[in-house]
C-alpha cells in the first residue's frame, strides 16, 4: 500500500473503539495515511455498533453516507467492521453492494490483509472475515489513539456470559474472555510511554476480569500491576457488575492512590420483579447493601449507573418504585435508556411490550429527577480543592476545561478552570471550586504556597 488515504469512523462503545484503535494500529506504518476529510479518502473503515435501535440506524446511515463516494469522491475501498457486521452481514452484502469487504467483532486483527486483497483488485467479490465468537482476537501492535492522547481505554476482556434478557453482545461478542495480565500490562506501558495518564477499564463486564483464566477474579490483582506503571496517574473502572463486587476490590479502591474513587455500576432497574424478568443476578435489597458498602468503606466515591425504563412488562407501580430507589440512593452519575426490542434476545418475544410513548415519559422523568439530584452534588462540592487533569482551553477566555476523578470523559461533567497560569492538556492541577453550573463545577487553580 502507498499513498492510500484512510478515513475511519467509530461508532458505539468505548470497547468498540479500542478494536478501531488496534486496526488503525495495524494499518499505520503500511503507507497508508489518516485523514479527517471522508471526500479525499481512498479507504473508509466504519466499525459499527447495534447494541439498541438507535445504534443500528445510526450505523447504517453512515456506511450508506460513505458508499457515496464511491461516485463522489476518489473512494477506491469501503471496509465495515464490528457489531452490526457480525449480525447483518448477508444484509449489508446484499443491499449494500458498495460496501467492498466486512469484518466480524473477533477477526478486526485481519484488517490489514482484507484491505490489501480489496485493493489488489477483488473488490468485486465482497469479501467477508468472520472468526468463531471463542476466539480472543490477538495483536501485539501499538495502537493509534484516538482520545487526544491523554487518557485511553484499555478493555481487559471480551464478550459476556450474563444473558440479560434484553442484550444482544453475548450473540455479537461471544463468551467472556479475559486478556492475560502480562499482556494488557504491555499495553498499558505503551500508552503511557505515549503520554497517556489515564486508564480506563473497560469489558462488558470487568469485575469479573480473570476468572476464566486464573480460576478466580483477578481484577485487584490487575488494577495492582497497571499502579505500578510510571506515568500513569489515574485508573478509572467501568462496567462493574454489582452482584461481583468483593470486599477486595473495594479495599483496593480504597487503597491504591492511582485508582480513581469511582465506579460505574449499571444497575438497569430496581424491582425485584422487573430484575428477574431482565435476567439481573441482583435484587434491590442486594443492591442497597453494596452501594451502601461503597459509600461506608470510601466515603467520597462517585457511583454511576444506568438504567433502563419501559422494559416490557414494567408497570406504573414498578417505575415509581425506580423513581423512590434514585431518590433515595442520590446516585452521583445516573444515564437512563428507553427500552429497545432487539431481536434474537428473549424480551423481544415477550407479549407485554411498554407504548414507546410511555417508556420516554418515564426515562424523562427520572432524567428530571436525577438532575435535580446531580445539582445538589455540585452545590456541595463548592469549597473544595479537587485535583483536576486538564482537556483544553476554553476559546477567547482566560479559562480551561477539565475533569475531576468523578467524571468520565464524554458521559460526565466537566469543570471550568480559571486563572492566569499556563496549562496544557493532559496536566494536572489543583483547582478550589467555586461554582456550579448544573452538570459542571467552576473553579479556580489554587496555590498550595499561598494557604
Amino acid at each position: 500500500m502507498e499513498n492510500i488515504k484512510l478515513f475511519c469512523v467509530s461508532l458505539g462503545c468505548d470497547k468498540n473503539l479500542v478494536d478501531t484503535e488496534k486496526m488503525l494500529g495495524l494499518l499505520n506504518g503500511r503507507g497508508i495515511t489518516f485523514t479527517d476529510d471522508e471526500t479525499e479518502a481512498d479507504v473508509i473503515l466504519v466499525n459499527t455498533c447495534c447494541f439498541i435501535g438507535d445504534a443500528k440506524e445510526e450505523s447504517v446511515n453512515t456506511i450508506l453516507d460513505m458508499a457515496r463516494y464511491k461516485e463522489e469522491g476518489n473512494l477506491k475501498a469501503l471496509l465495515v467492521a464490528g457489531c452490526l457486521a457480525q449480525r447483518y452481514k448477508q444484509e449489508i452484502l446484499d443491499e449494500i453492494p458498495e460496501v467492498d469487504a466486512i469484518l466480524g467483532t473477533t477477526s478486526y486483527e485481519e484488517v490489514a490483509k482484507v484491505l490489501d486483497e480489496v485493493l489488489a483488485g477483488r473488490s468485486g467479490t465482497h469479501l467477508s472475515c468472520f472468526h468463531d465468537l471463542s476466539e480472543l482476537p490477538q495483536t501485539e501492535v501499538r495502537r493509534v489513539v484516538t482520545t487526544g492522547g491523554h487518557y485511553a481505554f484499555l478493555k481487559i476482556a471480551e464478550g459476556c456470559d450474563k444473558r440479560c434478557t434484553y442484550c444482544i453482545i453475548p450473540y455479537l461478542r461471544g463468551p467472556y474472555r479475559s486478556v492475560p495480565i502480562e499482556q494488557l500490562v504491555k499495553e498499558a506501558r505503551q500508552l503511557a510511554e505515549a503520554g497517556v495518564k489515564e486508564l480506563i477499564l473497560v469489558a462488558q463486564e470487568t469485575t469479573l476480569y480473570g476468572r476464566d483464566l486464573y480460576g478466580e477474579k483477578c481484577l485487584p490483582r490487575l488494577l495492582k500491576e497497571l499502579a505500578k506503571i510510571p506515568g500513569i496517574w489515574w485508573i478509572r473502572i467501568q462496567y462493574c457488575y454489582p452482584e461481583e463486587i468483593t470486599d477486595e476490590l473495594i479495599e483496593t479502591i480504597r487503597t491504591e492512590e492511582k485508582v480513581c474513587n469511582y465506579l460505574d455500576i449499571p444497575i438497569q432497574h430496581a424491582s425485584d420483579r422487573i430484575l428477574k424478568r431482565m435476567g439481573r443476578r441482583t435484587n434491590k435489597e442486594e443492591l442497597m447493601e453494596r452501594i451502601g458498602k461503597l459509600r461506608q468503606e470510601i466515603p467520597d466515591i462517585a457511583i454511576r449507573t444506568t438504567l433502563i425504563s419501559g422494559f416490557p412488562g414494567e408497570t406504573e407501580s414498578d417505575h415509581e418504585e425506580l423513581m423512590d430507589f434514585v431518590n433515595e440512593m442520590e446516585f452521583e452519575r445516573l444515564g437512563v435508556f428507553a427500552y429497545s426490542a432487539e431481536e434474537d434476545t428473549p424480551a423481544f418475544s415477550y407479549p407485554d411490550q411498554v407504548p414507546e410513548e410511555v417508556k420516554e415519559e418515564r426515562r424523562d422523568e427520572i432524567m428530571e429527577l436525577q438532575q435535580d439530584i446531580a445539582f445538589e452534588h455540585c452545590e456541595n462540592m463548592v469549597g473544595r480543592v479537587l485535583t483536576v487533569l486538564i482537556e483544553g482551553k476554553v476559546v477567547d477566555e482566560p479559562a480551561y476545561v477539565g475533569r475531576t476523578y468523578m467524571d468520565a470523559p464524554n458521559v460526565d461533567g466537566l469543570i471550568f478552570v480559571n486563572g492566569d497560569v499556563e496549562l496544557m492538556s493532559g496536566d494536572f492541577v489543583r483547582v478550589k471550586v467555586t461554582g456550579a453550573a448544573e452538570y459542571d463545577l467552576i473553579g479556580e487553580v489554587y496555590d498550595e504556597s499561598a494557604q
